[in-house]
């Protein structure tokens, strides 16, 4: 005897159900993300999209590949990228077939593509805090754009692109502003496939998000990338996609936060100076630090051969025609071993740079008796300890009062040096102008470590999550340490480590500005005084140095008001971008290899 009926058709169970979703789901994926042209969609009718289209989009073209029906015509508009320009061949689905034919020109990107689903995408509850979002808005956006373009290591573009861009429809920009300075502090790109080329899939991309590595608050590129998604949700998008290099496991990790997910896409891009360390595979130079790989990049751009020496030790060898110079960083054989030495004792190089004529803050030698000591502090209000010996921001305590205070601070300094000296302690901005071949080339405002309050953790939390985004930010180079120095600045704001901070309050956690112990720099190239800048080329040639980081205290960059504060033999080169710090350096060194176009604009 049979089973008995259920009244329903063969196949229409549950499990059939269930077997028929999977089914639609993995031809939806295949049409979506497979590696083969995409099935047209109404009835085989396709959508007219624009053919062989690129999209100019300042830095290089994004070259659609789906809009191109053979792989020759992809790589004749490849062949066209500018010079100075980075265009990327997008969505190509047989990337073996591109390469085959022109394997000398082009290379498969190591990115990944990850797309979100915008019909999924639900907007978070959090608001930014000391921050907003908008779009670009003046001629200034796109300048500070830039600057954070550069800082990243990315290609600029034209300011006057930007703002010519401001109101397309087809290229959109959003930053990040400061509310209370007004500064930019991160920047996304978002393009609209529909209206760029009539895509039948109604897709949009996410490019060049980029955050400001001076930036204190938290949360910049979340914020931006979640504004783009509800910028393209509201105009009917489907997706964004974005690429990102496969090694950056930092921004990958919030994009999977955000519910992006891996797609089988590939991009392609020419061979060109600025993609060479994507095609040439690791070198020998991975260990080096910023500041010498720096240095290393702009030599071998111009064919100079470059020998690592000792990698950890940042030791690196330059050769060019019959000359061969040695290196550590900035620091060169140009440099003579008594500059060195007037560098490395402060005391020393104050009696110099004072002979010159340059303006020097009061100072007490090592040796000063306890009354002598106390008459200082006293006759100075507050006073600066730092080993007479040092680098990178040790053992240097700043702003002392009190007796105990000074005491304490001249044991911990005595841990990096035998000698210490106290000095007067002059109040304003800590100024660094570097000085190369006795000309500034780049000046910059650095700022001491600052945390903002969420009303949630505590300032040690805080200091913690802002030296991991420091460290990030600078390869490992900066890093706010938790040591006596930070508790005592903490301390003298009216706080305590464990303290919660309110929200959008702001706490300076050190007082001296070094990159090293978590400070910022930020440039001021542009608006610099002119006193200012003739006293770091006195200093300078008082030391008889090619190679120099001036620091000055100065009331305002644009002000003439300054005092002497210190001169570094091997300044961080790679701190100040974009200036040409690290052309000039080069030029230093072989002033064979200027460029033509730079020796004709000279």
């Amino acid at each position: 005897m049979g089973k008995e009926s259920d009244g329903s058709k063969p196949g229409s169970g549950p499990r059939s159900r269930q077997t028929s979703d999977a089914y639609k789901h993995r031809l939806k994926r295949m049409r979506d993300q497979g590696l083969k042209p995409p099935i047209a969609r109404h009835g085989g009718d396709k959508t007219k999209t624009t053919p062989q289209f690129a999209l100019d989009c300042g830095w290089g073209r994004l070259v659609f590949s789906q809009t191109f029906e053979d792989s020759g015509a992809m790589i004749a508009a490849l062949r066209g990228e500018q010079p100075d320009r980075r265009d990327i061949a997008v969505y190509v689905r047989n990337p073996h077939v591109l390469l085959a034919n022109a394997p000398q020109e082009l290379f498969l990107d190591p990115s990944h593509t990850y797309r979100l689903d915008l019909s999924r995408y639900r907007a978070s509850r959090k608001r930014p805090k000391g921050y907003f979002i908008r779009r670009l808005t003046s001629q200034a956006d796109a300048e500070a754009i830039n600057r954070i373009y550069a800082a990243r290591g990315m290609v600029t573009v034209p300011p006057e692109f930007f703002w010519a861009k401001r109101d397309a429809r087809t290229i959109i920009y959003f930053v990040a502003e400061d509310e209370k300075t007004g500064e930019v502090l991160g920047t996304v790109t978002g393009v609209d496939h529909m209206r760029a080329f009539e895509d039948p899939e109604h897709g949009s991309s996410l490019w060049c998000l980029a955050v400001d590595p001076s930036a204190r608050h938290p949360g910049i590129g979340e914020a931006l990338v979640r504004r783009l998604a509800e910028y393209f949700t509201t105009r009917g998008a489907a997706f964004l996609d974005l690429s990102v290099l496969h090694d950056n496991e930092q921004a990958i990790a919030l994009y999977e936060k955000l519910g992006f997910q891996r797609v089988s896409f590939f991009s392609v891009k020419r061979k060109n100076p600025i993609n060479e360390t994507l095609f040439t595979g690791p070198a020998d130079d991975q260990a080096l630090n910023p500041y010498a790989r720096i240095l290393v990049n702009e030599a071998r751009r111009r064919g100079i051969h470059v020998e690592v020496v000792d990698a950890e030790g940042g030791f690196f060898r330059l050769t060019h025609g019959g000359r061969s110079v040695l290196c550590r960083e900035s620091l060169s054989e140009l440099t003579s071993a008594v500059a060195m030495s007037i560098c490395d004792d402060k005391s020393v190089t104050r009696r110099i740079v004072s002979a010159a004529g340059v303006r020097v803050p009061e100072q007490l030698a090592d040796g000063a008796s306890p009354d002598e000591i106390s008459e200082f502090v006293r006759r100075c209000g507050k006073v600066v300890v730092k080993p007479a010996r040092g680098e990178q921001g040790r053992g240097i305590s700043v702003g002392l009062s009190e007796l105990d205070e000074v005491e304490k601070a001249i044991a911990a300094a005595r841990q990096v040096s035998d000698t210490i000296l106290l000095e007067e302690y002059v109040e304003g901005e800590d100024l660094r102008l570097i000085v190369i071949n006795f000309r500034v080339v780049a000046a910059a405002v650095r700022r001491p470590p600052v945390v903002v309050g969420d009303g949630e953790r505590t300032i040690r939390e805080l200091i913690a999550a802002q030296s991991r985004r420091r460290k990030a930010a600078t390869g490992g180079e900066s890093r706010i340490p938790l040591d006596e120095e930070t508790e005592r600045t903490v301390r003298d704001a009216g706080y305590g480590l464990d303290d919660v901070l309110d929200p959008e309050v702001h706490v300076a956690v050190r007082k001296t500005a070094n990159l090293h112990t978590g400070g910022t720099i930020h440039d001021v190239t542009d608006i610099v005084d002119p006193v200012l800048v003739e006293a770091a080329i006195e200093a300078a040639r008082a030391i008889d140095i090619p190679v120099t980081g001036i620091d000055l205290m100065v009331k305002s960059p644009s002000r003439p008001d300054y005092a002497f504060i210190e001169a570094n033999e091997r300044p961080g080169l790679a701190n100040h971008e974009p200036q040409p710090t690290a052309e000039r350096f080069i030029d230093l060194l072989f002033p064979l290899s200027v460029p033509a176009s730079v020796k004709r604009i000279r």
